[in-house]
């Protein structure tokens, strides 16, 4: 699909440019990773396996293309209208219309003005809708501006987000000292860039609502949470750092327990998204009794598993030697069951199939 040349909008000012990538990525004087400029939103070719995937083979952009992701399987297993039963789950999703679900913000880039800089935030146009409808007319029209590969649509998104949060509210989500930014070193991205997509706020903290720190000498100050439980949840796992994590930077049940079960997951600092096809999970005790889930990564890795809980059922959690199976179990478990195990503690997982050498993290 051929681009359009933009019509309208308002051209982002010098100013504007320099704040804006001093709050993304903590500095105007050097150019972001080459990954934001030449990464668009793709999907695996069609005659190939998951079709439906986004695909990316530059890390920086991973984490935010997970989000991405989730939301795609989100609107096709649980926002679209009901299919025939027989539809398998690897044909809800097609790479047309999932890049017609592609729901993105207010900003936009004519990349045919003279090279300054990056060549893409000083040449941004800003647009901004009040109503739905003309927003998705407007992505329809300019959907390749963010499709085409190689091509800055990640950075594209990613400003957008940032300027309809607003950059101000964006540092004070932060919660950081003076000149923190939203980026960070991280090789897929930052969980920051994660909750400001999963909640419209850039926060740090993942615990629920507002936790309020202090000590005897200091006024207790708040740390602004996860307000309020929202469609697609967030699982976390950091490895041999997991311990050394403060409770406010793990997942707490409103990012465990989201309104469809689907979750962004981080492992060991690698995204995928997890997922389930039946509503009923996070609602009835029985349905998680025993359930299949899948797990997909932007870098084409898909597996599926059986999650087992019946054993809890079965007086488990009374047995002395609990403590000790619980630890052989971890000497002998991949990263991704650590990971699960943070929302179901001593489920069984077994996989279908082998496993992805992408997976050993």
């Amino acid at each position: 699909m051929a681009k359009l040349k933009i019509v309208g909008g308002r051209p982002i000012t010098m100013d504007e440019a320099i704040e804006l990538r001093q709050t993304v990525f903590g500095s105007a004087a050097s150019p972001p990773r080459g990954e934001w400029t030449r990464t668009g939103f793709t999907f695996g070719p069609a005659n190939q396996e998951y079709p439906y995937g986004l695909r990316t083979p530059r890390n920086a952009t991973r984490g935010m293309q997970s989000v991405i992701q989730a939301h795609i399987i989100k609107q096709f297993i649980f926002d679209n209208k009901p299919r025939e039963k027989s539809v398998p789950l690897e044909e809800l999703l097609k790479p047309n219309e999932a890049e017609q679900a592609l729901s993105l913000y207010t900003a936009m880039s004519d990349i045919l003005h003279v090279y300054f800089q990056d060549n893409v935030t000083e040449k941004l146009y800003f647009f901004e809708f009040t109503k739905l409808d003309e927003l998705q007319i407007f992505m329809k029209r300019y959907l390749p501006y963010f499709t085409e590969n190689p091509g800055p649509g990640t950075l594209l998104y990613l400003y957008s987000a940032v300027l309809t949060r607003g950059m101000e509210n964006m540092r004070n989500d932060l919660d950081a000292p003076k000149g923190a930014h939203l980026m960070g070193p991280h090789e897929e991205g930052s969980l920051n860039v994660i909750t400001l997509l999963l909640t419209g706020r850039a926060t740090p903290y993942l615990h629920n609502g507002v936790v309020y720190v202090g000590d005897e000498d200091h006024y207790a100050v708040p740390q602004f949470g996860i307000l309020s439980r929202g469609a697609i949840g967030l699982l976390v796992w950091e490895g041999e750092n997991e311990a050394m994590r403060s409770a406010s930077r793990m997942p707490g049940s409103r990012l465990k327990t989201p309104a469809t079960p689907v979750w962004v997951s981080c492992c060991c600092g690698h995204y995928g998204v997890l997922f389930n096809s039946n509503r009923e999970l996070l609602r009835n005790y029985h349905a998680e009794k025993r359930f299949e889930l899948h797990y997909y990564t932007c870098a084409g890795c898909y597996l599926s598993m059986t999650v087992d809980n019946r054993g809890q059922d079965e007086g488990g959690g009374n047995d002395g030697d609990q403590d000790g199976d619980r630890k052989r179990d971890d000497m002998i478990s991949t990263p991704l069951e650590r990971l699960i195990h943070t929302k179901w503690m001593d489920a069984k997982i077994t996989y279908h199939g082998a496993l992805p050498a992408s997976l050993n993290f």
